[in-house]
């Protein structure tokens, strides 16, 4: 019988979660879904992308990734190990790309999962580039793996979630005026 991994696991809790803000709560509506297997290196990685009820200007994506070490230190039941998964959020949306931009952008971030998950900023354009638009992708990287013991963690890590977009969302709406 299949025996779920702890990145099986946190994937559906995640995946629930994030589902019922959508279905139930009606509070965003989720944009894509990827979840895949990478056979060269025999990596897994979940994706989930959404954007607020009733918002379009940013989209927030949730990523999960689990390494061959990771899984094969979970079925082997290596000793001294333990085996989580590598979390990511990620911010995408349209910015004039002034300093400031960025400056706010890394004060709500921070403000919200602390200066010790600075996040990176990358600004990009499709040339040749109108009305100086750029795609800004903000990126916040756990640190340390995640693993089941903070399965009692997901909802207040995915309110902050849901929060963080909320303050670029508000941060974008500003700026369009």
């Amino acid at each position: 019988m299949f025996h779920p991994t702890v990145f099986d696991n946190l994937k559906v809790s995640i995946e629930n979660q994030l589902y019922d803000y959508d279905n139930l709560d009606g509070a965003l509506t989720i944009t894509g879904r990827s979840d895949l297997l990478d056979l060269a290196t025999l990596s897994r990685e979940f994706r989930l992308s959404f954007r607020l009820a009733g918002e379009a200007a940013v989209t927030a994506e949730l990523v999960l990734r689990s390494s061959l070490k990771d899984l094969s230190d979970e079925i082997l039941a290596l000793p001294d190990t333990s085996p989580g998964c590598s979390l990511l959020l990620r911010f995408a949306m349209l910015t004039s790309g002034e300093p400031d931009v960025c400056r706010d952008i890394e004060r709500i971030l921070a403000g919200i999962w602390g200066k010790e998950l600075a996040p990176v900023q990358t600004l990009s354009f499709t040339h040749p580039r109108g009305n100086d638009v750029y795609t800004h992708t903000a990126e916040v990287a756990f640190k340390r793996p995640i693993h089941e013991d903070q399965m009692e963690d997901l909802p207040e890590l995915l309110a902050c979630l849901l929060q963080s977009t909320e303050q670029l969302e508000q941060l974008q709406n500003a700026e369009k005026e």
